[in-house]
């Protein structure tokens, strides 16, 4: 039986089941526990990370201190910092497991001897670049249009399951409140 990214891939492109063993050659298998990281500021991003189970989130700190979540990864999605993946420059992120989870790591060297042996990868990556572009198009635009709590009940509505397995502060984070203004919206809607 393939693992979940197989059928991610086969959802987007056509893949045998030749070739789905050859782009799990190409990829590692890793478990990571809670709070451990796999990037961190400074350090240059060398793989593209797919989330098999588990979730993971993408910050910097600012110049206050403070974590500021950008993005998150959930099962079947990848995260990366791709201007340090794209520049090999260090990174001035951070990535890290938010629960125990397991990624498979797309090293950056070999990805394209991978899209030379299976040429369908190149399209699945492609597709996938352009899901991430217009999600984040959607995220600045919802960022400018709606106030914090049509945001904040857009994100629930939207992603139910998913803000049940994120602690508050870091939805907070992500959403660009303080803790305590998450606590007073959740208060609100009940």
């Amino acid at each position: 039986m393939y693992p979940n990214l197989i059928a991610h891939i086969r959802k987007q492109v056509s893949l045998s089941n030749e070739e789905a063993d050859i782009v799990l050659k190409y990829m590692k298998h890793v478990k990571v526990g809670k709070k451990d990281f796999l990037l961190k500021e400074g350090q240059i991003c060398k793989a593209n990370y797919f989330v098999e189970k588990g979730c993971l989130r993408l910050f910097f700190i600012n110049e206050k201190g403070v974590e500021q979540i950008t993005q998150f990864a959930i099962e079947n999605w990848w995260m990366a910092d791709y201007m340090s993946l794209d520049k090999q420059q260090p990174s001035q992120f951070y990535i890290q497991a938010i629960e125990a989870s397991e990624v498979f790591v797309m090293d950056h060297l070999l990805q394209e001897e991978l899209i030379k042996e299976v040429p369908a990868i190149e399209r699945y990556f492609r597709l996938n670049m352009q899901r991430v572009y217009a999600a984040m198009q959607m995220r600045l635009k919802f960022w400018y249009d709606m106030s914090k709590e049509e945001n904040y009940r857009f994100f629930t509505d939207l992603f139910p399951g998913f803000a049940q397995r994120i602690p508050q502060y870091m939805m907070a984070s992500y959403l660009g409140f303080t803790p305590e203004y998450l606590s007073e919206l959740r208060k609100k809607s009940k």
